[in-house]
């Protein structure tokens, strides 16, 4: 049975999984820091770092079908992340993970780095426009562009 549901301590584990072989896979070649793909960037620090602080989990969800696949972190009406995991990419659970967000939140926003040819185009593909606005990923050169979805009235 598939379905989204509130994170809870016992996903810590599943969530810094997927976000840290996920942004491995993405951003590597963006950045093109190894340093920090492969060693700031740990499973276990982040995992530890949910369960000491139990607040960071509060706005995240996981798409779980027994198995944790992808989570979306979301802040009032912005997504601060969405990742799913390689292994599950194309199964539709990105577009579930925001559909969701955008029913329940009403999202209108997120921000996406500009060379993230590919989430650009997802999120395109779900009603968001790329807007003028920019700001760089703090402690890198890289740029951020944030997007808007219109709201129906």
């Amino acid at each position: 049975m598939e379905c989204i549901r509130k994170a809870t301590a016992a996903d810590a584990s599943r969530i810094a999984e997927i976000l840290v072989f996920t942004k491995r896979m993405n951003y590597r070649h963006i950045f093109q820091d190894d340093k920090g793909s492969f060693g700031e960037l740990q499973v276990l620090p982040l995992a530890q770092s949910y369960l000491a602080d139990p607040k960071k989990l509060e706005h995240i969800w996981v798409y779980d079908d027994e198995i944790v696949k992808g989570m979306i972190h979301i802040e009032q009406d912005w997504i601060e992340e969405l990742y799913v995991d390689h292994f599950f990419h194309h199964a539709g659970i990105g577009a579930k993970l925001i559909e969701f967000a955008i029913r329940k939140y009403r999202v209108r926003y997120l921000w996406v780095l500009e060379k993230n040819h590919g989430a650009i185009r997802f999120y395109q593909s779900h009603g968001f426009s790329q807007t003028q606005e920019r700001r760089l990923q703090e402690g890198t050169t890289e740029w951020l562009i944030k997007m808007e979805r219109l709201l129906p009235i």
